[in-house]
């Protein structure tokens, strides 16, 4: 059984940096975040880890989880959601209380992702792989990445509704020339490229499957770790359904990405499996030829299962809010490259 968080009008949400915070030349993008929460009716409490950064991260591990399981803990707080993500977060996962984690939801993506799945691997509690904060301090957002608030308000047994984005990002705003940045006025992504998901086989897809995923970098060395027990989730909370996999690259070359997989199924995780969603990267850089089409190829003979990619997930936006735990229906048209994603909070 997955336990599902209910987020509520005006709650509290705690930010915490249990990765990477924000250097001094930053700290405007986040408090313009945190304007933007407040002005859409919610509290908001920050850690002050959130203001720190020194040598690839906010803060002593120590420093981290403590303000992380103050923040899980207390009642007020109603979400959890992290500026953005980072490097070390692996750091923290053995100092975590997880009894005593309160329901509510932890939203975030890239090494976020790592506390995601620790977190429902080992306690049973959905958590939301999506956008960060500081992405979300436009007053003018995208109609894919404003699902989250849609998808951390629907109550247990209700039906999260997501569609594939019109167009996504390839570059980001700091990258452009300044007459182009601009044009955007105070929009935070620039979206300009028709989204276009594939099949492996071609053909139109349907999948069916209790979520899990994340960033394939980060998620892949909880393998052999107490919060890695896919195994022991699956039949203590899903027993004998099939799961099916989101995973988004964000520096991996094709062939890490082949061994990473490997890895994964040699370790079991891939038990059971109806299915596998890549996102887009901008990373699947090819090694003597070998593309990263040639890993997806690769697994989904492997495992037998049909493999969707360049869906929206991951580091180039916008991205799904993709619920670790729930239980998922995808349709997917190859005609239009477009895809309908059903999330049942069951």
């Amino acid at each position: 059984m997955i336990r599902y968080p209910l987020l509520q009008e005006g709650t509290t949400i705690g930010v915490t940096a249990p990765s990477s915070g924000l250097e001094p030349e930053l700290h405007e993008l986040l408090k313009q975040a945190i304007r933007r929460m407040e002005e859409e009716g919610f509290e908001v409490s920050c850690g002050d880890t959130v203001w720190m950064q020194h040598k690839a991260k906010s803060a002593p591990a120590d420093h981290r989880a403590e303000e992380l399981n103050r923040m899980l803990q207390d009642d007020h707080i109603g979400m959890i959601l992290p500026p953005w993500g980072g490097e070390l977060l692996i750091e923290v996962l053995e100092h975590i209380d997880y009894g005593g984690i309160g329901e509510k939801w932890i939203l975030g993506y890239s090494d976020i992702s790592l506390l995601l799945l620790a977190v429902t691997l080992k306690t049973g509690l959905a958590t939301a792989h999506g956008t960060n904060l500081v992405d979300l301090r436009s007053g003018t957002i995208d109609e894919t990445t404003v699902k989250w608030r849609d998808a951390l308000t629907t109550p247990a047994g209700g039906v999260v509704e997501q569609y594939s984005s019109v167009r996504y990002q390839t570059r980001w705003k700091h990258e452009l020339e300044e007459d182009q940045q601009a044009e955007l006025d105070n929009r935070v992504f620039n979206l300009t490229e028709p989204t276009v998901w594939k099949s492996v086989s071609g053909n139109d897809v349907g999948l069916k499957g209790r979520l899990l995923g994340g960033c394939i970098d980060v998620i892949r060395h909880l393998i052999g770790t107490p919060y890695g027990d896919v195994q022991r989730f699956r039949k203590t909370h899903i027993p004998d359904e099939p799961v099916l996999w989101f995973l988004e690259n964000c520096e991996l070359n094709a062939a890490d990405l082949r061994r990473s997989l490997v890895q994964m199924k040699l370790a079991g995780w891939f038990e059971n499996c109806s299915g596998l969603l890549f996102g887009r990267s901008a990373a699947n850089t090819a090694v003597s030829g070998y593309t990263a089409e040639d890993v997806y190829r690769d697994i989904a003979g492997e495992l037998r299962v049909p493999v969707l990619y360049d869906i929206d997930c991951g580091h180039m936006p916008p991205q799904l809010t993709l619920i670790n735990g729930a239980l998922a229906q995808v349709e997917f048209s190859a005609e239009k490259g477009k895809a309908v994603v059903r999330q049942q909070l069951v």
